[in-house]
């Protein structure tokens, strides 16, 4: 196991609004905390990570989906020996801003928006962290650490153009005095990215082999899956087929996982890193797959993409999502006091109108739809 917490964030940089220090947990240990319990985390349960929340119970949902993620990130920084808090945290939080019926929701929602700044989930879970979760007597949104909003901001990288997308989130001007958007984010925030794309790509194609929408000889297409299911296929004579699978996306994830944590040691040695600020000032990624696995990373995509993303069933259960979440735009808009209490503060009725429409679950959304339609 190697030991890189002298690259790790395990001292805060404080919060937005101070707070007294809690005698039993980390800052960041708090931040976690405080994800698991808001109530936008709650609702992921009932929003789409692929299959619309209401076609069954056994594929994921955004929830689990980010429970996954945190796993993955969690376990790659404690072998690190980074912040797996840290990893953690960022984890669950990363599609809190997502709408619901998942990304054919948030074109939805972008296109409505197109003459008003549009509408970006990560953006919107900065939103929701910092202003739109009210639960505390002091201060709205969570009053996450500054590391945490650090990396729930540049999770994909530096920021380098257009800082004013982040105009409309309450208190963003504050945060900028606080952090350099053109640095590079921490280690734990490039994990949890990465691990974002580890569990997606394989739990994906875990339901859409359960969906029946492709089976196990074509994803054994892809020269990664046909050599894991030869190395066990002597165990698999006889066994359930959810076991062989489950088996086949087990080994995956392993490798993946095995190929980053290497992978990232050697950017570390190659790029000589050797504190924090090295991470931050680094111009180029650490925690990055081998080319070997970029390409296989490349295949899986494009293969999910021609046979589960561009699904007829899939596709006509997305665009009737689109097709609800513009109505519901155009219906609540005309009359948003009629659904929900307004701030009157200095962001506009439509931003509050799609805060309203991206807040609610899949199953929320259908009712409505139906109720008004």
């Amino acid at each position: 196991m190697k030991n890189y917490s002298n690259l790790g964030v395990f001292k805060s940089k404080g919060r937005l609004f101070h707070e007294p220090v809690n005698l039993y947990r980390s800052d960041f240990q708090r931040d976690r905390d405080r994800i698991i319990h808001s109530s936008s985390f709650r609702r992921l349960k009932h929003k789409t990570q692929v299959f619309v929340n209401t076609i069954g119970d056994h594929y994921r949902t955004r929830i689990t989906h980010s429970i996954e993620v945190a796993q993955i990130a969690r376990s790659i920084c404690k072998y690190l020996k980074l912040n797996d808090d840290l990893g953690e945290t960022l984890s669950l939080a990363h599609d809190l801003g997502h709408p619901p019926f998942g990304h054919a929701g948030e074109d939805a929602l972008n296109e409505c928006m197109k003459q008003h700044g549009g509408f970006n989930h990560n953006i919107q879970t900065l939103r929701i962290v910092m202003n739109l979760d009210k639960k505390y007597l002091n201060f709205n949104g969570l009053n996450l650490t500054i590391d945490t909003l650090d990396g729930l901001i540049k999770h994909n990288g530096p920021i380098l153009s257009k800082p004013n997308r982040f105009k409309n989130i309450v208190g963003f001007d504050k945060l900028l005095k606080k952090i350099n958007l053109k640095k590079s984010p921490s280690l734990e925030a490039q994990i949890s990215s990465i691990s974002d794309n580890i569990a997606y790509n394989n739990h994906d194609i875990q339901d859409g082999i359960t969906a029946n929408i492709f089976n196990l000889k074509d994803l054994r297409e892809i020269n990664f899956f046909d050599d894991i299911y030869k190395k066990f296929k002597h165990k698999f004579v006889g066994k359930d087929m959810n076991i062989v699978l489950f088996q086949i996306i087990r080994d995956s994830i392993n490798l993946m996982v095995k190929d980053l944590i290497n992978n990232t040691i050697l950017n570390i040695k190659k790029n000589k890193i050797k504190n924090t600020n090295d991470v931050y000032n680094s111009k180029e990624p650490l925690v990055t797959f081998s080319n070997k696995f970029l390409n296989v990373e490349r295949e899986i995509k494009d293969f999910l993409k021609y046979n589960m993303y561009n699904n007829s069933k899939v596709l006509k259960k997305n665009n009737h999502g689109k097709k609800v979440l513009r109505y519901l735009f155009k219906k609540v808009s005309k009359n948003p006091s009629k659904y929900f209490k307004l701030n009157n503060s200095r962001i506009s009725m439509l931003r509050e109108t799609t805060d309203y429409l991206s807040g609610m679950t899949d199953r929320y959304a259908l009712n409505l739809y139906k109720k008004i339609k």
